[in-house]
């Protein structure tokens, strides 16, 4: 199904204006990016060029051995500026973390912290064999571990088929974030039921800012700021979400944490402006808009 059968055609600038019952008007979505890197695979993302003619080379353990330093430094580095704030963001987890890394999970799932399901090894899902199968096997991994089924999915790199989203509204899901192309929920087709797509983004994103672009360390919170001003003026007519995605191997590096921590205090400076998690903007959503033909 081509995407734009599979939802109208809308803007929040024309459609009719969304609205809180709490005074808020900007809500910023958290997320964290915990993924499993698996060594016997080409790494997904490299901060060290490989030598000449290693390109591609297994084990590439020069790009390995950054993510292992997100997982065993820079998680926590990002888990103590969220729990001094008392914000609950949301992480996006391949589910294999829960086996070959549980302190990092565990640590979450105490601290009341969020799980969206994002596939089960961090890889693109046009590799994956069986698509139906591994997202079963993402969530299924992670009601085990969290007693509980996840609501929301994150493809890795926000990667879909054509079929991606049938196979994950068969699986149980409620909403997702692979969309960036609205600034509010909108309501999704499948061909189970209709699944909301929540804002989330490329741009306000420590990959993109840091690692494809190679800024400098307090770029993410500059980029921040200025998108920030807009939605927060924008939102005074109809609520505005915006999302930031970080990952603990970039963001949670010592010389960018500082600039994580101010961009965090900036956003709790003002009013009408709240930290949700997905199901919060879902279960918010509903009481604004009904799904196409009325099914959930």
């Amino acid at each position: 199904m081509h995407p734009r059968q599979r939802l109208d055609f809308g803007s929040p600038f024309r459609r009719s204006p969304l609205k809180s019952t709490d005074g808020t008007r900007l809500i910023i979505w958290p997320v964290v990016n915990i993924e499993e890197w698996e060594i016997e695979r080409p790494m997904p993302r490299q901060a060290s060029p490989p030598p000449g003619g290693a390109a591609g080379a297994v084990p590439d353990m020069p790009n390995w051995t950054w993510h292992e330093y997100g997982m065993r430094v820079g998680f926590w580095r990002l888990f103590e500026a969220f729990e001094k704030r008392k914000i609950r963001p949301t992480i996006s987890i391949n589910a294999k973390v829960c086996d070959t890394c549980p302190e990092v999970p565990t640590a979450a799932r105490d601290a009341g912290w969020e799980f969206m399901a994002h596939c089960y090894v961090q890889m693109p899902i046009h590799r994956v064999d069986d698509e139906a199968a591994m997202i079963r096997q993402s969530t299924e991994r992670l009601s085990q571990f969290l007693g509980r089924n996840a609501s929301g999915w994150l493809g890795p790199g926000r990667t879909q088929t054509f079929e991606t989203l049938d196979h994950v509204a068969a699986a149980g899901i409620r909403w997702f974030g692979d969309w960036i192309l609205d600034d509010q929920p909108v309501w999704v087709k499948t061909k189970h039921r209709s699944l909301v797509s929540i804002p989330y983004t490329v741009e306000i994103n420590d990959i993109t800012v840091m690692v494809s672009g190679q800024h400098e360390s307090d770029a993410l919170l500059k980029r921040a700021k200025d998108a920030f001003a807009r939605l927060y003026a924008e939102s005074e007519q109809s609520v505005r979400i915006m999302a930031f995605g970080v990952h603990p191997y970039v963001s949670g590096a010592a010389h960018r944490i500082r600039y994580f921590e101010e961009m965090l205090d900036f956003f709790g400076q003002h009013q009408g402006v709240s930290f949700w998690t997905g199901d919060q903007i879902y279960e918010w959503f509903l009481t604004q808009s009904c799904p196409p033909g009325g099914r959930f």
